[in-house]
């Protein structure tokens, strides 16, 4: 299903944003190993609602590969930063280090720059398409305008983040895909999208409240 992902609030119900002084520490990063001869996998996720099979990465290039990466910034740990431009996401650590993903995002003309909040995260998501997806696309869209339950056929993935910037919701989200080719690309309705088992593992590491810098 070659969808975009985004979402309107009508979809779900909102919980209020968290304070993020009442947040516990992030958990303790491990560096992944870098490319070998042997491209490497990522293992089938268990204890999942739904399967979230193996991951072959020798389709991903070695820059769209999590991994821990040299990332001297002003920004505080737990901070995430996206860079469309580069097709990458950073999540802050301590001593100038970040977590880095590869994402796909927005075309042109369709993606969210600034700062933002981490309202909320959700596990397998409903989605939406927004009312102004439907009215460009109707042929995409409309058959999905009543929503698509949360699933591995969910556009969203196993995971979103939503996020808010000064108290409302901006509609763009980071969430996992069904499309693992698209990551490195510049194709979604706007959102940050990244490989399931990525979004996971920054689903588990970042806490509801994080700041989200978007360049």
């Amino acid at each position: 299903m070659g969808l975009g992902a985004c979402a309107t609030t009508s979809e779900m119900t909102v919980p209020p944003p968290q304070v993020a002084a009442a947040l516990e520490p992030l958990p303790a990063v491990v560096e992944e190993p870098s490319a070998s001869a042997t491209p490497p996998r990522h293992g089938p996720r268990q204890n999942e609602r739904f399967p979230v099979p193996a991951e072959d990465l020798a389709r991903v290039p070695q820059k769209y590969q999590r991994q821990l990466v040299d990332f001297p910034t002003e920004h505080a740990p737990g901070t995430i930063v996206v860079d469309p431009n580069d097709r990458v996401l950073y999540l802050v650590q301590a001593d100038g280090k970040a977590l880095r993903y590869g994402v796909g995002v927005g075309a042109a003309g369709r993606g969210f720059s600034g700062t933002s909040d981490l309202a909320y995260k959700q596990e397998w998501p409903r989605w939406r398409p927004t009312d102004s997806m439907i009215a460009r696309a109707p042929e995409r869209y409309k058959q999905h305008e009543n929503g698509v339950e949360g699933g591995p056929g969910n556009p969203l993935g196993a995971r979103a983040l939503y996020l808010f910037k000064d108290g409302k919701d901006t509609y763009y989200r980071i969430h996992g895909t069904n499309q693992p080719g698209s990551i490195g690309k510049a194709v979604s309705a706007g959102c940050i999208r990244m490989l399931n088992h990525d979004v996971i593992d920054l689903y588990e590491r970042v806490r509801t409240g994080a700041k989200v810098v978007v360049l």
